[in-house]
């Protein structure tokens, strides 16, 4: 692209990021757990910016590593951010607005949030390993719209509402059912900091297909979403698609994603495990497949909570619509609906796997891998949206 003229078609967050003096990798998904990073003034420690072909508008991510006996410098600023170790053990402290701290421990696969604003520093607990997170933040859209970064890293503004109970920094929450009436129901667990989000209690979600469990988080009273959800040994997911900015990690387990828009004839593969990140862009589908002996987790963080929706698309999710058809007005592909190279590829990975199927209630297995191969080319199959997917 041309360069902008000065004074003309101005993007402060990525002045900001281009200034930070870290490495910037810029691709569709990322391995976070291999990503070159460097010194980092602003945190004392070492990072690199995880920027994703789908972030969107609103949305990024950077990798933060602070090396062993080491800790960060005290930072803040006003953007929200979610914390997913990567690596290592550590602590956190967090100074409130009443002038009392909290501080908690952290190891791997643990999840949390820093109320808006706080000051917090980072502690590395080992004398020999890194401690390594991915930071899911909306960093672009804060510095966007303020664009002085005064404002943004050295503002003293208290937002006493965020703080929530103290005792969420210890792990401790609250779970809230909504929905109740409809298959679509969403159980919310509100705290601040989950240990490990590998055993963390996850509930019932048939809607993304059967065997599916997931659970909502509200992290540190914020705007920001994540929630966690399973897919079962010998099924995958439903395909759906959505707003841009979901950054995926995957947790544990083994498979992969497959992502497409309409019209394509091609999908676009990522391998799943711990480490990797990707970002499905703006209305493109995407579905999860579990190829592994075990369930397979991962964690997706975007903007718009279940309590704070802040656009219509997460509005309308927190409703239930993002588990409806795309053929009854939704952003979901049923079984019946999707593609049939989409369960001849599950069947060849598990062959690889040597786990067996457990969705031959669902499906034909023997005629589909009895296909020929003219049947898996052309344009991929979806169905037909009947309204605008809001």
């Amino acid at each position: 692209m041309a360069q902008a003229e000065p004074g003309y078609l101005v993007d402060p967050y990525k002045d900001w990021a281009e200034g930070e003096g870290i490495p910037i990798h810029v691709d569709f998904g990322h391995d976070l757990l291999a990503l070159e990073t460097g010194p980092w003034e602003r945190y004392g420690a070492r990072g690199c910016f995880a920027h994703t072909k789908g972030m969107g508008d609103f949305m990024s991510n950077y990798v933060l590593e602070v090396e062993a006996r080491k800790n960060t410098e005290v930072v803040r600023h006003l953007y929200e951010a979610f914390f997913f170790v990567l690596a290592g053990h550590g602590s956190t402290v967090v100074w409130l607005p009443d002038g009392t701290q909290r501080s908690f421990e952290f190891g791997p696969k643990a999840l949390f949030a820093i109320p808006l604003n706080c000051r917090y520093q980072i502690f590395n607990g080992s004398s020999s390993e890194p401690v390594r997170l991915s930071v899911t933040n909306n960093a672009p859209l804060t510095i966007n719209l303020y664009h002085n970064l005064d404002f943004v890293f050295a503002n003293e503004f208290d937002f006493r509402d965020r703080v929530s109970d103290p005792k969420y920094f210890d792990g401790e929450g609250q779970h809230n059912v909504y929905n109740q009436s409809s298959v679509k129901v969403q159980n919310v667990w509100e705290t601040n900091f989950v240990h490990d989000l590998t055993s963390f209690k996850l509930y019932e979600f048939e809607g993304r297909g059967r065997g599916s469990m997931n659970v909502n988080f509200i992290l540190a009273e914020g705007t920001m979403h994540s929630h966690v959800s399973q897919m079962p040994v010998g099924r995958y997911k439903k395909g759906h698609r959505h707003a841009a900015g979901t950054h995926v990690h995957a947790v544990d387990g083994e498979g992969y994603s497959l992502l497409w828009y309409e019209g394509d004839e091609e999908f676009v593969e990522l391998p799943w495990r711990h480490g990797i990140m990707y970002t499905p862009p703006f209305w493109m589908y995407h579905q999860h497949f579990n190829t592994g002996d075990t369930p397979a987790r991962y964690v997706a963080c975007s903007l718009g909570s279940r309590r704070y929706p802040f656009i219509a698309l997460r509005r309308r999710s927190a409703e239930g619509a993002g588990a409806v058809s795309v053929s009854k007005g939704g952003r979901q592909i049923e079984y019946e609906e999707q593609d049939p190279r989409v369960h001849r590829k599950f069947l060849d990975e598990l062959a690889k796997t040597g786990v067996a199927s457990e969705m031959g209630d669902l499906f034909d297995e023997p005629a589909i891998r009895a296909l020929p191969e003219s049947a898996l080319t052309g344009v991929i199959q979806t169905p037909v949206s009947t309204g605008p997917a809001v």
